[in-house]
């Protein structure tokens, strides 16, 4: 494969920064398989933004030549308090996104955190040696990386979070970590440290984030990415959020519900949907609507939807309906692969402790 198709793939949507994309050509030039990660908590059910719109860039990268590692990250989870802040939870979790993934993302390679820890002592040194680099002042503005804001109460191995993301970025994937753009202050504090300490500086890739399906709230900060960050999907707020396990039913009811104003294409999540599901997945997208509103009508690309709705000529309603009927085929396989006898064991167990929390 050339260059350019591999510079392509990588900055194919949903990719929103590279940094920089001047040092990954030069990169793709000497290295035509670099390693490649990103991480995630194990908490809560799968949803569009972790599983899918995630493994979507994971498969460019593959397909563009990197070793992908998609990280189970066990230690995080138990420090930022996930499912109860008990391990057994948290390892009986893991194997449902192991699956998950496995599925998704079948060529990309799934490691656990605790396999990388485990009697590693060089692993631990260099934790110590980055966190004598960087002050308490600049971990603490890192905190938005886990969730945490920095006027929470946090307890003091929360403020080992962000070290240990920096060293993982060494040891899993030191040419390309890889994450939604909340995780862009960890990576940007490895391009500050890295050359403190003569590591290989990382080329971070950053997604777009999945808004969730209720009207994004008021922040104060004057921060663009924090308000990003407060809109996403999250599986704290399970009423905005689309599950992989979601049902055609479950799927309808959610976007009958959700934010979508006429006329309104700016943090619009059902259009969000549209441009970043159903447009990867299909070259077209047909609304179909009775005669008396206009009849069915197809678009080859999303900006000639997004034209088409905000000069009012599709009702919020009918872009709710066509774009439930599709995410539930997207979703299809997903939820028929997790419907497996054994599989099914873990859909439940992960129900469980969403109820228990």
């Amino acid at each position: 494969m050339d260059l350019e198709t591999k510079l392509e793939l990588i900055k194919r949507p949903p990719t929103e920064e590279i940094i920089t994309e001047e040092e990954l050509r030069e990169l793709l030039q000497t290295n035509e398989h670099p390693e490649h990660y990103i991480g995630f908590e194990i908490s809560g059910l799968l949803h569009l933004g972790t599983l899918v719109l995630s493994g979507y860039k994971i498969n460019d990268l593959v397909e563009a030549g990197a070793r992908c590692k998609v990280f189970l990250a066990d230690w995080h989870s138990f420090i930022n308090n996930k499912l109860g802040g008990k391990w057994e939870n948290i390892e009986r979790a893991a194997k449902y996104f192991g699956e998950g993934f496995k599925f998704f993302c079948p060529k990309a390679k799934i490691v656990l955190g605790s396999e990388v820890y485990h009697n590693n002592d060089e692993y631990w040194k260099d934790v110590v040696r980055i966190s004598k680099r960087i002050t308490l002042a600049r971990v603490t503005r890192c905190l938005t990386i886990m969730g945490r804001s920095e006027k929470e109460k946090l307890d003091f191995a929360q403020y080992i979070y962000p070290p240990l993301q920096c060293v993982d970025v060494k040891y899993l994937g030191s040419d390309l970590p890889h994450g939604g753009m909340d995780q862009r202050k960890a990576h940007v504090l490895c391009r500050e440290a890295f050359p403190k300490l003569k590591w290989k500086v990382p080329i971070p890739i950053h997604h777009h984030l999945l808004m969730g399906l209720a009207k994004p709230p008021e922040v104060k900060s004057k921060e663009k990415i924090e308000k990003v960050i407060a809109a996403k999907m999250s599986k704290s707020k399970p009423w905005t959020c689309i599950f992989v396990h979601d049902t055609k039913e479950e799927i309808e009811d959610k976007l009958k519900k959700a934010w979508c104003p006429e006329k309104t294409v700016d943090s619009n999540p059902v259009l969000e949907l549209a441009k970043y599901i159903i447009f990867r997945e299909n070259e077209s997208f047909e609304i179909e609507r009775e005669e008396k509103y206009g009849g069915n009508v197809t678009f080859e690309s999303y900006e000639k939807l997004e034209k088409t709705y905000r000069e009012g000529k599709i009702h919020p309603q009918d872009l709710k309906l066509n774009v439930a009927r599709e995410i539930d085929k997207i979703i299809k396989p997903i939820r028929e692969y997790f419907e497996k006898p054994e599989n099914k064991k873990l859909v439940e167990l992960m129900k469980s402790f969403e109820v228990t929390r």
